[in-house]
């Protein structure tokens, strides 16, 4: 028997319900890249919005790629659970927000369509860093992307989120619609700012002056969003089944902690977020800097590392003593003091208890995909950071030394894994250089990850290749208690 709404009834005594009338909810927000994180995240926000009495707020789910998640859902009603699990247990909550889910590929014109009613005020996006079809090194529009080519070329069917928002927008502009807020949910620098620049980009290659009407008209908040979301395993649907008394193909398990700071400039209206627990500022730069370079970097490191040492999920790799002296170490010394947020000590502390949660199984390898697209931001920000100012940042150096080792596709056992990566054929035939200068010359001449001024950094250089030789001579967790202050 699956989860809908004619099964909610027997999920009531172990789950939260939604309780208001989803019959009557309009679509006021089409959210592209429809998985895990956003149905754990901004979903479970405006479902509670709902609750509140403001039924605008349904939301419109786009697969960008599969049609796995709405084949999932769409037999659900849209209804799936949300297990919170931390140390004293687990909650469960049905997530009613989800109003229709479409696939992009089917039907580029439904989502279109979606995107230019008059009921969409907002469009969110969670694509991960290689969506956006961009450079991460300079944050500028790849034009020789293919799915920019082909959306440069084809207006009526998309594939891209930019290309959906840009030719969206032209339509709203064509019918006499004010534009909708793109709302960046993505870890990328200043999300907002550089999701604007792209769609500009897009904008003024096709129609100059739809350029210039949505960089009048249009809004693009920054926002920093936070929360743990392992990847949903058919071990959790069977345990989600066991207690709810019905089959939910596609739960999403997520930790107690849940942050979104937003910038508060919308170009139309928006859901009262602020009342669900959201922050909404005048500017997000300080959290999103700080959730990037302490939470971000710091998992990007543990999964490289620890990955390497043979752990499988973060909980395991955080209670190695070796591995969480050196994070905690490194968000200490030389993350944190180039931040300007306040808190950071306390930050730290609940960073490291985040990742000692044994109930969220979070897979290190999980963490560890698409490293080319995430290291510019997560380290290589930090890095620039702390050698502009002349300080060092040994620790830094030698997490960018553990990716360069993960590459190689194997552990310190022998055991092998896939390198998931767009760049993956590039990075595999540089680790593959025996030569341990030579290997980490070839990978630092990837300007779209390590631009062209991180190569010229005699000291950035000489710290990668000598961390390089130490982990590749001595292993990861013996050159731990080799790096310099």
């Amino acid at each position: 028997m699956k989860l809908n709404k004619q099964t909610l009834a027997q999920a009531d005594k172990q789950a939260a319900l939604p309780d208001y009338d989803r019959a009557a909810l309009l679509p006021g927000i089409v959210h592209l890249g429809l998985g895990a994180f956003h149905r754990a995240h901004q979903a479970v926000y405006t479902d509670t919005v709902l609750a509140q009495g403001d039924l605008r707020w349904g939301i419109v789910g786009v697969s960008l790629r599969s049609p796995e998640t709405r084949d999932a859902l769409a037999p659900q009603d849209n209804l799936y659970t949300l297990a919170i699990r931390g140390v004293e247990g687990e909650q469960l909550r049905i997530i009613g927000s989800l109003v229709d889910t479409l696939v992009a590929p089917e039907s580029p014109a439904a989502v279109l369509a979606a995107m230019s009613h008059a009921h969409c005020h907002i469009v969110s996006v969670t694509v991960t860093e290689k969506g956006y079809c961009h450079d991460p090194a300079s944050n500028t529009l790849r034009f020789d992307h293919p799915d920019i080519v082909h959306d440069l070329v084809h207006a009526d069917a998309p594939r891209s989120a930019i290309g959906f928002i840009v030719r969206a927008l032209g339509k709203r502009r064509d019918a006499g619609l004010p534009p909708f807020t793109v709302l960046s949910c993505d870890n990328l620098p200043s999300n907002g700012n550089t999701s604007r620049a792209l769609v500009l980009a897009f904008a003024g290659h096709v129609d100059p002056e739809l350029s210039k009407w949505i960089s009048r008209h249009g809004a693009f908040p920054n926002s920093m969003v936070d929360r743990i979301v392992p990847k949903t395993t058919d071990e959790d649907r069977v345990a989600i089944a066991a207690r709810l008394g019905v089959d939910d193909a596609w739960p999403v398990m997520t930790e107690p902690f849940s942050q979104w700071v937003i910038e508060d400039r919308f170009a139309g209206p928006r859901p009262a977020w602020e009342t669900t627990g959201a922050t909404l500022v005048e500017e997000a730069e300080p959290y999103e800097h700080a959730k990037l370079r302490m939470l971000n970097g710091s998992h990007s490191s543990l999964a490289y590392l620890g990955s390497l040492a043979g752990y499988v999920t973060v909980d395991q790799a955080i209670r190695d003593d070796g591995l969480r002296g050196f994070i905690e170490q490194m968000m200490t010394q030389e993350i944190a003091p180039t931040l300007q947020r306040p808190g950071l000590d306390e930050y730290r502390d609940e960073l490291v208890a985040r990742f000692r949660n044994p109930a969220l199984k979070h897979r290190l390898q999980q963490i560890a995909m698409d490293g080319s697209q995430k290291l510019p931001q997560r380290l290589l920000g930090t890095i620039r950071a702390r050698l502009d100012a002349g300080l060092p940042c040994m620790r830094l150096c030698f997490a960018v030394a553990g990716w360069i080792r993960y590459l190689r596709g194997e552990d310190e056992a022998g055991l092998a894994y896939p390198i998931s990566d767009p760049l993956a054929d590039a990075l595999q035939a540089a680790a593959r250089i025996a030569d341990i200068d030579a290997r980490v010359d070839a990978l630092l001449a990837l300007e779209a990850v390590f631009g062209n001024d991180l190569a010229k950094r005699v000291e950035f250089v000489s710290a990668v290749k000598t961390f390089l030789r130490s982990i590749e001579e001595q292993g990861v967790l013996k050159s731990l208690g080799k790096i310099g202050a």
